[in-house]
């Protein structure tokens, strides 16, 4: 499908379901394609402080950088280890989710990088696929078996665990499993107060969006329970703005309705920021957190919304 920019506001590719996003709409705003001509695009992460987006281009094995001031397209890190998922810490560094070393790394100021996660219980990862950090100083991250199943996203490789949902302690670097019974755990992010875990499952046939109850202390989850069953399309990557409400990134639908759905802590599809391609992961960014970047197949987009992203994803 060849992509043409909205020359009409509001952007008829922003599709209000309920009135209750209309608020979080910018009608002054359109779906503007800041870079295409990538393999897989994953990950994206903003560092408001450099004016910049990192994401990851899987199959490319590289992180590429964008830039606000020039827009200008280069690499940041490759090989990067068929990294996926990326995010900040609370102190401002990089910490990344990689398929063919199956582990968490953290990049220090310096560029060095450090090993948060690659085994558990004497077995190694399958391949951390999405991470996000609590203001604890935590990191929890997903753990599918993507990365390892075939040579593309990855090395394929046999899996010595079952899919999971994992904790790493900011103080003693313990690795805790939270869950292993979803089939596909994948993008993840914290309600406003950090009470809730969100969780895609793009496994499970339906696939299936999952909230969760942090408990002792932010430490543990309980009260598994489906927030949505998708009907149709593959839920991925997870946002989550300050009035709570879920941004997912869709693809493969039937309908060829890709690219975000919006959804309220109630579990009800809002509105949809509708892309020619599917839509992998996403974050927000810009000097208030009101940009949403959109990491899509092959390009990656972004649109101004009127509300702004939660910290730490």
């Amino acid at each position: 499908m060849v992509w043409q920019p909205s020359e009409r506001y509001p952007d008829p590719a922003v599709q209000v379901l309920d009135a209750s996003f209309k608020r979080l709409r910018n009608w002054m705003a359109a779906i503007e394609r800041l870079a295409t001509g990538f393999r897989w695009a994953e990950g994206p992460v903003w560092f408001g402080d450099g004016r910049f987006l990192l994401w990851s281009d899987i199959p490319d094995n590289r992180i590429l950088r964008w830039s606000e001031e020039t827009g200008e397209v280069s690499v940041f890190r490759a090989p990067s280890d068929h990294a996926n998922g990326n995010t900040r810490d609370r102190a401002g560094r990089l910490v990344t989710c990689e398929h063919s070393t199956r582990r968490v790394t953290r990049t220090e100021y310096d560029g060095e990088i450090t090993v948060l996660a690659d085994e558990f219980d004497g077995k190694r990862l399958n391949s951390p696929n999405d991470v996000v950090t609590k203001s604890d100083g935590s990191v929890w991250f997903s753990d599918p078996t993507y990365g390892i199943t075939g040579n593309y996203l990855g090395r394929r490789a046999e899996s010595e665990l079952s899919t999971g949902i994992y904790r790493i302690d900011p103080d003693s670097g313990e690795i805790v499993l939270l869950d292993d019974a979803l089939a596909g755990p994948n993008g993840l992010a914290f309600s406003p107060d950090e009470s809730r875990l969100y969780v895609n499952d793009s496994g499970s046939r339906p696939c299936r969006i999952y909230a969760f109850d942090v408990a002792d202390g932010g430490h543990a989850l309980t009260n598994r329970r489906v927030l949505l069953e998708v009907e149709d399309g593959i839920p991925d990557g997870v946002r989550v703005d300050v009035q709570g409400n879920l941004w997912v990134a869709w693809g493969v639908t039937r309908t060829g309705n890709d690219g975000v759905r919006v959804i309220n802590p109630d579990g009800r599809i809002i509105g949809i920021v509708g892309l020619p391609e599917g839509c992998a992961n996403l974050c927000f960014g810009g000097r208030w957190r009101n940009r949403l970047f959109m990491a899509a197949s092959q390009s990656l987009y972004s649109l101004y919304v009127n509300t702004q992203g939660v910290a730490g994803g």
